[in-house]
């Protein structure tokens, strides 16, 4: 599934006997520069992660190990969610799309390419302010 707010994009998968090998470099299989890499993982169950909008970041989802689900909503009545469980696939979000991560497996660990450094500006963490914020830029 592929919306304007966020797609999934495979990445090599270089499969061997010994364990396969995934890479993702910039501007190739990633469409941008990556400029920060974090990850979560130990997720209790039942607890989500996310909750935000980025105004100016674009990220790159990966669940390396386990599964969890990405739900994105573009603030303007749009709503898709992804169900990532390969690690050979990434999920690219767009700027101005909330998104919520759930569902996470028992070990899951979720990998995000970030485009831009931390900024604290540029989120939007309550969903009213971020949907009079779309809205307005229609």
């Amino acid at each position: 599934m592929n919306t304007n707010e966020g797609r999934i994009i495979n990445l090599p998968k270089l499969v061997d006997p010994r364990g396969n090998l995934t890479v993702a470099e910039e501007f190739r299989h990633v469409p941008f520069k990556v400029s920060r890499v974090y990850w979560t993982y130990d997720v209790p169950a039942g607890e989500s992660r996310g909750g935000h909008a980025h105004k100016h970041c674009r990220e790159f989802i990966i669940a390396v190990s386990g599964s969890f689900s990405v739900t994105l909503d573009n603030g303007r009545g749009t709503r898709e969610t992804f169900h990532l469980n390969h690690p050979y696939q990434g999920l690219l979000v767009e700027t101005a799309v909330w998104r919520t991560l759930d569902d996470f497996s028992s070990g899951a660990v979720c990998l995000v390419l970030a485009s831009d450094p931390f900024d604290e500006s540029d989120y939007w963490y309550d969903y009213d302010e971020f949907i009079k914020s779309v809205q307005c830029s229609r």
